[in-house]
């Protein structure tokens, strides 16, 4: 197995890093204190091809492997892990999931802007009592004669507020449960459809979070997406490939956690010498090293096995869990080696640390990861 990378996705790399490094590091620090969604770096973003990594060309895509995928979004965590967050739920839930499963017409309408950057989109699962049982959602989709009446709540939502459009899942047969939902392309501005509180968060505060209302909300038959009731059966693959950019998301976040410790290391001073002289701290720094590595691996794999076709439930579930879990140590370990440098804002390390703990709890639990893991290893 050769695990080296080729040329041309070093040059990804270093086209991605060069990018964050310029336009985005300068921003990090305002962007996470206003809260601000930085949409004015959207078009720049989309010109870069990160607005449709992995969708075919003719869709206004990138055309890029999902391994690759991996290392953009590695690379923009890195530098910014509340921008990354966004780029991969842009990609990775809603325009994901129109690509996947969404007729040739509603590919034209609706995956071409967002693939290009035109467009932001928006996810809608989660509800306020049904996040990890995302099959006890209460929202309601009725059908009309032109279409449906979406009727509900959704909360959590990136790009709930600044998204031009959304993939909702809805209930549309209450007595089949799991199959019994569906789900709806829904354009942000749409009678009946309108943003609800915008969460004041712990981290990754430049991206948008809220909820989003439908109160009466019509939309025409033509913006079912996929077939009626195969709604959550179609969110669970959505979601298997999803996972995959939250760990690189995750990886990408320890790096930069871990590089910011290196170089506090090498340059504080204590008795004398550089803290990076003293056996406690180069642990530390060796353990997250090797970690970082583990993970990275584990995700290219889930990565690899994508691109192959195959099945990936399993990898993308302990890719997800360990790469979310070690990042929190790393940065845990950041502010630790920063020591009370690293509790103030004037070093990155505290915002690694408030930014990383959505990694275990976004698109799945690192509890609903280790379901999902002891599932697959029950049922081979």
């Amino acid at each position: 197995m050769d695990f080296r990378l080729t040329e041309e996705q070093l040059m990804l790399r270093r086209t991605v890093r060069e990018f964050a490094e310029t336009e985005i590091r300068p921003h990090v620090r305002e962007w996470d204190e206003a809260q601000h969604f930085p949409s004015e770096v959207i078009p720049a973003l989309g010109a870069l091809g990160l607005m449709g990594i992995q969708f075919p060309e003719q869709y206004g895509g990138a055309g890029m492997s999902a391994l690759e995928y991996c290392i953009c979004i590695e690379e923009l965590a890195r530098v910014d892990p509340a921008l990354a967050l966004s780029v991969a739920a842009h990609n990775g839930l809603c325009a994901a999931h129109i690509f996947m499963f969404g007729t040739e017409a509603q590919k034209q309408r609706w995956l071409l802007p967002l693939a290009q950057g035109q467009m932001v989109g928006a996810w809608g699962l989660t509800e306020s009592t049904s996040g990890s049982d995302a099959a006890g959602m209460r929202t309601s989709a009725q059908r009309t004669a032109t279409g449906w009446v979406l009727n509900g709540s959704k909360t959590f939502i990136t790009h709930g507020r600044v998204g031009h459009v959304m993939v909702v899942m809805a209930v549309t047969d209450k007595a089949a449960g799991p199959k019994g939902i569906s789900a709806f392309i829904v354009e942000h501005g749409t009678a009946g459809m309108r943003p609800g509180r915008k969460e004041d968060k712990l981290g990754m505060r430049a991206s948008d979070t809220s909820e989003v209302l439908f109160e009466g909300c019509e939309v025409p038959a033509d913006q079912l997406l996929g077939d009626e009731g195969q709604g959550f059966v179609n969110t669970m693959q959505v979601l298997d490939a999803g996972r995959i950019g939250i760990a690189a998301l995750s990886v990408g976040l320890a790096q930069g956690a871990y590089e910011a410790a290196l170089r506090y290391a090498q340059e504080r001073k204590a008795f004398g010498k550089t803290i990076s002289a003293f056996q406690a701290i180069q642990w530390k720094l060796a353990d997250n090293a090797t970690r970082i590595e583990a993970a990275r691996l584990l995700t290219y794999r889930a990565a690899s096995l994508k691109d192959s076709g195959a099945r990936t439930t399993l990898e993308s579930a302990m890719a997800k869990l360990y790469a979310s879990e070690i990042a929190v140590k790393a940065a845990d370990d950041c502010v630790q080696i920063h020591g009370g440098y690293g509790f103030v804002k004037d070093y990155p390390a505290e915002k690694y640390f408030r930014d990383v703990k959505l990694t275990t709890i976004g698109e799945g639990t690192s509890e609903i990861q280790r379901l999902v893991i002891a599932r697959q290893l029950f049922a081979r």
